[in-house]
């Protein structure tokens, strides 16, 4: 059994090394807000093992997907003290990446003495111990954070034969989720009416600037060196050819490499920032990059939120050519993909030198996102089926 506020302690000890105690304590809080937040009644509770991106994609923005097709849902985290409380109050609970903790122990049992739906749910490998050693960011954790994956995260509800379901975000997730015997529905990561808003005025605010090229890279967490690493050589022949070309880097990041020696006037990196602001962040660049390491199976589990995260504000995005992109990204039609140096630099050169070229692959990434990738638009019939006879 994990001890949650050994790991929570290491948890906010590297986010306050990382950020400052400023931005840490407003996390922190947030965490608290959430886990003291009412949850009322209803369909499908979805509890978290914590806040950020991961819990607002695979909770928040689902619950928002489910509830645009008449399902009640409410979400939660693993720190909240009533959780043995809301058993009765629903009929499907979906625990995404918790801690198998004293309190969810006690909520699980309740649960399979009335016999009700629980739903694992992942969009990383993390529930597997196996494969931390292609985590980089793994080592470089302190002795308390690594107790969060000592037997995965949530991998000992995923492992429990009264589980029979899961849901993720790739095919690729989906054939590791099967090897346990589970019947897996793909629920890809979409944006939020909110998100969509949000992007409407970044769009509105977008710059009109002929005079340069920003190249765009936005690094949810700080497990992203190596990805980044991938296409160093790419750029500084970008930036050695294009002279007006700048490199903007938004969130964790440590480039002290060739690319920061030669060229670091033209480089600009930029804190991690609140979700209304990402979205202006992106709208400022002019191509989005989106590299990731090959034959890693934690980068080949990565949806293609990067995609439609710029996709949203018009952005054209080149990304790696893995198996998920590929299928996502039509080339050279609403994107591109690239395998090689010599791919990266072929078609952010192409992207560079044609600004009608951006704009209109970023149009048809915007229309293809509107379609494909809101919550409002989504379409997973099996899925919504499948809840709705288990409520």
């Amino acid at each position: 059994m994990k001890n949650l506020y050994l790991i929570k302690l290491g948890k906010a000890w590297h986010v306050i090394k990382r950020d400052g105690i400023l931005k840490a304590s407003r996390r922190i809080i947030d965490g608290v807000v959430t886990s003291l937040r009412p949850v009322g009644s209803g369909d499908v509770l979805f509890i978290s093992g914590g806040v950020g991106d991961s819990a607002l994609y695979r909770t928040t923005h689902v619950a928002e997907e489910l509830e645009f097709q008449g399902i009640a849902c409410s979400v939660t985290v693993q720190d909240n003290p009533f959780l043995d409380k809301y058993v009765d109050k629903f009929s499907v609970f979906i625990f995404h990446r918790t801690l198998y903790t004293d309190s969810i122990v006690e909520m699980i049992e309740k649960i399979k003495k009335v016999q009700k739906t629980i739903i694992f749910e992942t969009d990383d490998l993390v529930y597997d111990p196996k494969y931390l050693h292609h985590m980089d960011y793994y080592k470089k954790m302190n002795v308390l954070e690594k107790k969060l994956y000592e037997n995965g995260v949530g991998g000992e509800i995923l492992r429990d034969d009264y589980v029979k379901i899961a849901t993720t975000t790739t095919h690729f997730l989906s054939d590791k989720l099967k090897e346990f015997n589970k019947t897996v529905f793909i629920v890809p990561n979409r944006l939020s009416v909110k998100d969509v808003t949000y992007a409407q005025s970044a769009l509105r605010e977008k710059r009109n600037n002929e005079k340069e090229v920003r190249l765009g890279y936005f690094s949810g967490t700080i497990s992203h060196n190596k990805d980044f690493a991938t296409i160093t050589d790419a750029l500084v022949r970008i930036m050695e050819k294009y002279g007006y070309v700048r490199l903007f880097l938004v969130g964790p990041l440590d480039i002290d490499n060739i690319l920061v020696q030669k060229f670091s006037k033209r480089i600009v990196q930029l804190p991690y920032v609140p979700r209304k602001k990402h979205f202006v962040n992106i709208a400022q660049c002019d191509i989005n990059l989106a590299p990731l390491e090959r034959n890693n199976p934690f980068c080949e589990a990565k949806s293609e939120l990067k995609f439609f995260e710029a996709g949203i504000v018009k952005v054209p995005t080149v990304a790696v050519a893995n198996h998920t992109f590929s299928q996502v990204i039509v080339d050279g039609v609403d994107g591109y993909v690239a395998s090689g140096k010599e791919e990266w630099v072929e078609k952010l050169s192409q992207l560079i030198e044609d600004r009608d070229m951006r704009q209109n692959i970023g149009e048809k990434a915007y229309q293809k996102v509107l379609q494909q990738y809101t919550t409002q638009n989504a379409k997973n019939i099996s899925y919504y089926n499948f809840i709705k006879e288990k409520i």
